[in-house]
C-alpha cells in the first residue's frame, strides 16, 4: 500500500494532512474561465534555506542524527546546487532511516521542526508573491521535490492550497516502507506531477508560473508561460540569463 500527499495525483485520496482545496474560478458569461496557476518551488524559493540540512540539524538536537549525518546531507545538498545529484540514489539511502517509523511520527517531528527551524526562514519575497497572486485569482501550489510532511506546514503557514510532493510508500499498518512512489517530483518526475495537479484542478502548464531557484527544474521551467528564477543557482542563472527568463532575490 502507499498513500500519497500529492494532493492531486488521479485516483488518490486527498490524506487528511492535507489543506482545503478550492477549485475552479468564477463562471464569465455563463462559461467557466480558465484559471491560471502560479507554482512554487520549497527550497532557496519561498524559503531563503534548503530544508535537508535544516532537518538534520534538528536530528542532532533530539538525538537521531550525528555530525556524520550532517556533512553527508551537505555534501548532497553541495551536489544539488551543481546541479548533478542522483535525485534516486539519494532518496533510497535516506529512506531507509524511515522505515518502520510510523506516519503520524514524521508528520508530529515536521511540525515541530517548522516551527523551530523553517519559519524563520521563509523569504519575504516569496510571502508577497503568493500574495499577489492569490489576489488575482490564481490557483497557488507548492510544487517540491521534499516529501509531503516536510512541505505541509509551509502550505499551511502560507495558506496555499495545493501541494505536489515526493511521495513516500507506507505499508497498511501505516508505516513507512523506506521506498518511494515513482516518479519523484524530480526533473521530469515534477512535470508529471505537476501535470496530474493541472488536469485535476483544470488549468494548463503552459499559461502557469513557476518560480524555482534550480537548474534541476529546467524542464517545468521551460514548460510554462512565465519562468522565474529565484535565488538562482550558477547553471540557471546562466540559462535564465541567455533565455531572458525573469530573475528575483529573494
Amino acid at each position: 500500500m502507499s498513500t500519497s500527499f500529492d494532493d492531486t495525483a488521479p485516483g488518490r485520496q486527498r490524506s487528511p494532512f492535507a489543506p482545503a482545496q478550492h477549485d475552479g474560478a468564477a463562471p464569465q458569461g455563463g462559461r467557466a474561465a480558465r484559471r491560471r496557476a502560479a507554482l512554487f518551488d520549497m527550497d532557496r524559493t519561498l524559503l531563503r534555506k534548503e530544508t535537508a540540512s535544516l532537518y538534520v540539524k534538528y536530528q542532532r538536537q533530539i538525538g537521531e542524527a550525528t555530525t556524520r549525518d550532517l556533512l553527508r546531507t551537505l555534501f548532497w545538498v553541495g551536489q544539488y546546487t551543481l546541479g548533478v545529484l542522483d535525485a534516486a540514489k539519494v532518496a533510497e539511502r535516506a529512506l531507509v532511516s524511515l522505515q518502520g517509523l510510523p506516519e503520524t511520527v514524521l508528520a508530529a517531528r515536521c511540525d515541530d521542526w517548522f516551527r523551530l527551524h523553517v519559519e524563520p526562514h521563509i523569504a519575504d519575497g516569496g510571502r508577497e508573491a503568493v500574495r499577489r497572486h492569490q489576489a488575482a485569482g490564481d490557483l497557488c501550489a507548492i510544487v517540491t521535490g521534499a516529501s509531503r510532511y516536510a512541505s505541509h506546514p509551509l502550505a499551511r503557514r502560507l495558506g496555499i492550497d495545493h501541494l505536489v510532493s515526493s511521495v513516500l510508500e507506507i505499508d497498511e499498518h501505516g508505516r513507512f516502507t523506506g521506498r518511494a512512489e515513482q516518479p519523484l517530483c524530480f526533473g521530469e518526475g515534477k512535470v508529471a506531477r505537476a501535470q496530474a495537479l493541472a488536469d485535476a484542478q483544470g488549468f494548463r502548464l503552459e499559461e502557469a508560473t513557476f518560480y524555482t531557484d534550480s537548474i534541476s527544474d529546467l524542464p517545468l521551467l521551460e514548460l510554462v508561460a512565465v519562468p522565474v528564477a529565484v535565488n538562482p543557482d550558477p547553471r540557471l542563472r546562466r540559462v535564465a540569463e541567455r533565455r531572458g527568463y525573469r530573475i528575483e532575490r529573494w
